[in-house]
């Protein structure tokens, strides 16, 4: 059963969280109790494919869904048509000691496929069980990646409509012509005059505006999402921490029950959120360790315990992560205090009215006993796509070289020799421009657009461009929709004929 982070819902099956994507009067939906695997059960799935790692995971998480029906959402997702890697999830050994999980072999170059892949089906099921009557409508916030990924793995499924909506300029060109150039009969991208946090902050209104909602009802719709607050989206990205670990003992490259750490490039705190889950579901992990970029809001959250968005947010050349509202930090503070509601209630309380909010000394101790922190500066990324070419003949895309940077600060500080785990959540070919730019310099990118770009980074790499991103320039723009942070609503109601 799951809960509300905020205590103010009753106790949902999994199908109605995930048909309801969030707590309606605010709040996120987790489960009452973490599931847990063996050490001796770990062992024993050492040989498993990626399929059957996600059916034992998701198993223990969704107990209205039936083997059958998960089995039939996995292999519907995880495939060599989705996948362009037969192990969906791959590692790529840096060094002795560093490794690099690739989670961007999916249709659209992102680690967000892993999830959205599978997602939909899960929303089918659960319209199904729940007996829905109504449209759904999915509303999804974008800072470039998840928009893209959601509306591939949501188009043309019936019943379901998809509305993305991104920040104006504040994507690359890359990411945005992926999404303006969707088909599918039922999806929406329209550009938000303002950044990630107004796209993101005006559709968790939306969710909680119970007015708005009436309105839709009585239209025959009905609200959903697809970001990392939907219990749904979140959930499968537990699955590859435990992949990584297999693959790893698989290779013998660990000994069974030995600890490794992780390395997460953070922006709505999701990814690494999936991560902890693992952990305490018994995945030997040493330190979750979580890299930022100049607006490293949860960098110096965990440094001080005071969480303070009321500071200049930075368009970087990691866009994905440009946030300053980390919206499943809420989760991971309502698991740190045992999952006490009422402090979680103050401290969003307190983020929305002063834009900051201050943990206790105990949470703060709780979450450093797992947790560390740090970020990477714009030219510390670009320095480190080129430290890690020349070094290692490796392509990293500007929030995996964010990771590396910060590992390689942790590991000058701390002198921890684990065995560790880099999550890359893109592929290089996303964010060509600055990739191509730290390899070889910026006059190498002057005047030429984008998709010269992709092709002269193949070339240098060595990599074939991803299927994802090839020709995008010779697709038609579909959508070219604009709005106003204030008008989202508006958008919302045109898109749908109310």
């Amino acid at each position: 059963m799951y809960i509300s982070t905020r205590g103010n819902h009753e106790r949902v099956t999994a199908s109605r969280a995930i048909k309801m994507g969030m707590v309606p009067s605010g709040g996120l939906f987790v489960p009452e109790s973490i599931p847990t695997i063996t050490l001796e059960e770990l062992i024993n799935l050492q040989n498993s494919s990626y399929q059957e790692i996600a059916e034992k995971i998701l198993s223990l998480y969704l107990d209205d869904y039936s083997i059958d029906e998960i089995k039939d959402c996995v292999n519907s997702a995880y495939n060599e048509k989705n996948f362009d890697h037969p192990f969906m999830a791959p590692i790529y050994k840096l060094n002795e000691h560093t490794y690099v999980l690739e989670l961007w072999h999916g249709p659209t170059a992102a680690f967000k496929d892993m999830a959205l892949q599978i997602m939909p089906y899960f929303l089918s099921l659960a319209i199904k069980k729940v007996g829905a009557d109504k449209e759904i409508v999915i509303l999804v916030a974008t800072s470039g990646d998840t928009g893209k990924a959601a509306l591939e793995g949501f188009k043309n499924i019936p019943g379901i409509q998809i509305i993305v909506f991104f920040p104006y300029q504040g994507v690359s060109k890359v990411q945005e012509l992926q999404m303006t150039t969707t088909d599918g009969k039922n999806t929406y991208v329209v550009a938000v005059k303002g950044n990630f946090d107004d796209c993101q902050s005006a559709v968790k209104e939306i969710f909680a505006n119970e007015e708005f909602n009436d309105i839709l009802n009585d239209k025959g719709y009905e609200l959903s999402s697809a970001n990392s607050i939907n219990w749904g989206r979140l959930l499968p990205q537990v699955i590859y921490y435990f992949s990584a670990y297999l693959n790893l003992l698989k290779e013998r490259e660990i000994q069974p029950g030995e600890k490794v750490n992780f390395v997460v490039p953070t922006g709505n705190f999701g990814n690494i959120l999936a991560g902890w889950y693992a952990y305490k579901m018994g995945l030997p992990v040493n330190k979750l360790i979580c890299a930022s970029n100049e607006n490293k809001v949860l960098t110096d959250f965990f440094q001080t315990g005071i969480y303070d968005r009321n500071r200049e947010f930075k368009q970087t050349n990691s866009p994905s992560m440009d946030i300053l509202v980390s919206s499943n930090l809420e989760r991971f503070l309502f698991e740190q205090t045992n999952h006490n509601a009422d402090k979680i209630k103050q401290w969003m309380n307190d983020l929305n009215t002063k834009g900051k909010f201050i943990i206790d000394k105990e949470t703060k101790s709780s979450i450093d006993q797992i947790l560390v922190s740090g970020f990477a500066t714009q030219e510390e990324t670009l320095e480190t796509i080129k430290k890690v070419y020349q070094s290692k003949n490796y392509t990293l895309d500007t929030h995996t070289a964010v990771a590396v940077k910060v590992y390689y600060e942790y590991l000058r500080e701390t002198k921890d020799k684990t065995k560790t785990v880099i999550d890359a959540t893109a592929s290089p070919f996303k964010f060509n421009s600055s990739v191509l730019e730290a390899i070889k310099g910026a006059e190498a990118v002057d005047n030429k657009d984008e998709f010269a770009i992709l092709e002269e980074l193949s070339e240098v790499s060595g990599l074939p461009i991803h299927h994802g991103l090839k020709d995008l320039d010779k697709k038609p723009v579909i959508h070219k929709i604009f709005c106003t942070k204030e008008g989202i609503k508006k958008e919302i109601m045109k898109i749908l004929g109310i």
